[in-house]
């Protein structure tokens, strides 16, 4: 046992070992310092559980990031003061000034200063209710070598940090399917497209033969809502993923992925008896066919221990409209919360007549030009009838895109064209450019940014995005994209339409 508190105090030995072996003899050997890891140890526990953290299977950086995500939930650190979580080494703080202070903190940067010195104390105070002098106890301390850590220090390091606190960045929870992406390139010279009769277009390879590929790469952890979730996370919001994954090395490398990203996991599920899901892309230049095929998940709404500013909803299984009505129940409840829709292809099945609930609540839609043809029934040469027609199901803001031709926001009466940033490169894969797109703008907006200038932040995610491989690689920070906004040509400029 004075292990645990060598680890966390950081005392020397064998001298501290000693000093515990005397102060056990002073109260008769009643187990104290065994007693108080129990507490400490139960305490960690009550807060995982409530975070939905299977305590013997959440490593080190899943559990740091999830208290992270949850630094404003004052009722869960009520009693965890002096509350750590010690594996391997290594010291994962509950104290509610640590965990806010790690907000802004890299793993390895992670302060615990103040859980350890409330752990000293606590100790230490076991022994003096048991009838030890503080005196005696002090004398103890002294000859283990251990500096008595001081709490008026800490309150008063407290105040100082609480009068100077940042205003806290909105939660933002994205709910869909998330998935694991293994890029094929093809050789262009193995492979072509051909051109059906109706002008549509054919990846073909020679069949029953075995053609030799390019190279092979996996991208774990995407989807149009594991995606938003990284543009926001990078962009400064907190952020939350409901998703759903099986139970396998795909759902675990998935969830030490999204850890490093800063993404709280707590609302995903991990389905007993199921894999995860895998889709295979197939690249041809910068473009992809891609193989789908879905998991069968329970998927079911999951109350989320925090309460989000906004809800991203996108892709999601066919299989998920139970969900849909329960999402609906939960945001008629909280009518606060704001509710951002990039729709998927089972929606755009769906219908706008199914989803008639959905749109009117939501209060922003993204979507790109032909989508906004078949949602709304308008005509595909005016966008203003287009975005008339979005905004008659209900959405504040709408956000139409049109490929090489830009994208167009309406709000407040007003429709916005915006042209993309140009490339400096040629595209390496256009894989989650749509993502990059819609996410930036639901961030600026979350962040309190103008209609204006999420369209002027979003075109950049999605230009850097296809400057890489994979859907996340190439997402930026906010002050990246304001580096590329001083450095954008003249003609990148927002203008209204009349």
């Amino acid at each position: 046992m004075a292990g645990f508190f060598q680890t966390v105090i950081r005392a020397k030995e064998p001298m501290f070992s000693h000093c515990l072996k005397v102060l056990e003899a002073k109260t008769g050997n009643n187990g104290l310092d065994v007693k108080y890891i129990g507490d400490i140890m139960h305490r960690a526990h009550h807060v995982m559980r409530q975070l939905g953290l299977d305590t013997s299977d959440t490593t080190n950086l899943e559990l740091y990031r999830t208290l992270i995500a949850h630094a404003e939930d004052d009722a869960l650190f009520g009693h965890t003061h002096d509350v750590v979580f010690v594996r391997d080494g290594e010291v994962i703080s509950f104290n509610h000034d640590d965990i806010k202070e790690n907000v802004s903190l890299t793993y390895e940067m992670r302060s615990s200063a103040r859980a350890r010195c409330e752990v000293q104390h606590g100790l230490f105070e076991q022994y003096e209710k048991s009838g030890v002098s503080k005196k005696a106890v002090n004398h103890e301390l002294a000859l283990a070598g251990i500096a008595e850590c001081s709490l008026d220090d800490y309150h008063e390091v407290k105040k100082r940090r609480n009068a100077k606190d940042k205003p806290v960045a909105p939660y933002i929870l994205c709910v869909g399917d998330i998935f694991s992406d293994v890029f094929i390139k093809l050789l262009e010279d193995e492979a072509r497209i051909d051109t059906d009769k109706d002008g549509s277009k054919r990846l073909s390879l020679p069949f029953g033969s075995k053609p030799p590929y390019d190279s092979v790469e996996t991208v774990t952890s995407v989807g149009p809502s594991p995606n938003a979730a990284v543009s926001c996370a990078r962009l400064g919001l907190r952020v939350g993923l409901m998703s759903w994954l099986g139970q396998d090395k795909t759902a675990k490398d998935s969830l030490d992925y999204l850890a490093h990203e800063n993404i709280d996991t707590t609302p995903l599920v991990r389905q007993k008896n199921t894999i995860s899901n895998t889709y295979y892309v197939l690249r041809y230049g910068a473009d992809r066919t891609i193989l789908v095929k879905n998991e069968a998940y329970e998927y079911s709404w999951k109350q989320p221990a925090t309460k989000p500013d906004w809800v991203y909803l996108s892709l999601i299984s066919k299989d998920s409209w139970r969900l849909h009505l329960d999402l609906l129940d939960y945001l008629e409840k909280n009518p606060e919360i704001k509710l951002a829709f990039q729709p998927g292809t089972f929606h755009f099945k769906w219908g706008a007549a199914k989803l008639k609930k959905l749109y009117a609540r939501a209060s922003i839609v993204v979507m790109n030009r032909e989508e906004a043809v078949d949602v709304t029934g308008k005509s595909y040469d005016s966008l203003h009838e287009l975005a008339q027609g979005l905004h008659g199901l209900g959405p504040e803001y709408v956000v139409i895109t049109d490929g090489p031709s830009g994208s167009y926001a309406s709000y407040d009466g007003t429709l916005y064209r915006m042209p993309n940033y140009p490339d400096p490169a040629p595209p390496v894969d256009r894989t989650g450019a749509g993502d990059a797109f819609a996410s930036t703008i639901v961030a600026a907006l979350a962040l309190g940014e103008s209609v204006q200038t999420a369209l002027t932040w979003a075109p950049i995610n999605s230009m850097n995005v296809v400057q890489k491989l994979g859907a996340q690689a190439g997402l930026l920070k906010k002050s990246e994209i304001e580096k590329h906004i001083k450095n954008a040509p003249e003609d990148y400029k927002l203008e209204e339409m009349n």
